[in-house]
């Protein structure tokens, strides 16, 4: 066995938003302040996933999750839950943190 495991799907994915004018204005003036920041005009295309990246970086409530190598899902009420966790027989699922 390689000490290099397999690479992972490195296949881009598009995705598509819609914005409202407020974000959009906010997003224009992040790319204008990245601009006079660092002296290189960027699309806001272009930042939004590094931004995103950062955002998740940041979140402490999504990285408690990812150390438990488990990923949320949302019931039919919207509430958070841990996919894989089953609730024991007669009690709910605990509410989990956000």
């Amino acid at each position: 066995m390689l000490k290099l495991p397999k690479l992972p799907d490195r296949t881009p994915v598009k995705l598509t938003v819609i914005l409202n004018p407020e974000l959009h204005q906010r997003l224009q003036s992040y790319a204008a302040l990245y601009r006079e920041t660092y002296g290189a005009a960027e699309p806001v295309a272009d930042l939004i996933p590094y931004m995103l990246g950062a955002f998740l970086d940041s979140d402490r409530a999504y990285a408690r999750a990812q150390k438990d190598d488990r990923p949320f899902a949302h019931d039919n009420g919207g509430r958070r839950k841990r996919l894989g966790d089953a609730p024991e027989v007669g009690r709910l699922p605990r509410e989990t943190e956000d």
